[in-house]
């Protein structure tokens, strides 16, 4: 199986104590191929957030892909005024540009309070994307799994994930997978 894994800095693996945009030696994504056997392509990207339409994207799926998404951290923070539902639209307007293939949206773990996240805002409307993924999904026909509930611990930031939460990441990514194939 092939995992094409599109999402921000903690798909990349981007390790928070770094000044230089380092990366975490035992990121989520390198963890999941090792225990599992599975292709899995990292397309992380410090920064990134719901993009307009699937751009070079397109071009690297292939049909029986499964493609895990997993943006939105980035939306709340660079866009004062953005709640859980804008935010749901821009990905809901991502989602429908993709080509055909299996899609596994996952909801990032809500925020906690740190260095990166002082607003009340950043962390209700973080909690409240699950929902909002989750129902998006279900409207699609996407699969969907929630990071929020794989017990992903955050670094100091507030919303990067620590090495422990890459690990944990990878196991509940891995059991969420196997759910969705049956």
């Amino acid at each position: 199986m092939r995992l094409v894994c599109f999402g921000d800095s903690n798909t990349y693996g981007y390790d928070p104590r770094s000044f230089f945009g380092g990366r975490y030696p035992g990121r989520w994504t390198d963890l999941l191929a090792a225990e599992t056997g599975w292709e899995v392509v990292n397309l992380g990207q410090n920064g990134r957030e719901i993009p307009v339409g699937a751009g070079n994207l397109a071009g690297l799926l292939r049909q029986d892909d499964l493609l895990v998404v997993m943006l939105g951290s980035n939306d709340l923070l660079c866009h004062p005024r953005f709640t859980a539902g804008d935010t749901a639209a821009r990905m809901e307007g991502f989602l429908k540009t993709l080509p055909p293939c299996r899609v596994l949206l996952v909801a990032p773990p809500p925020m906690v309070t740190g260095d990166w996240v002082t607003e009340e805002r950043l962390l209700s409307e973080s909690a409240a994307l699950a929902g909002e993924y989750e129902s998006l999904a279900r409207r699609l026909g996407f699969g969907f799994a929630d990071a929020g509930q794989w017990g992903v611990e955050l670094a100091f930031d507030g919303v990067h994930f620590t090495e422990d939460g890459h690990r944990a990441f990878a196991r509940g990514l891995q059991e969420a997978i196997l759910c969705s194939l049956g």
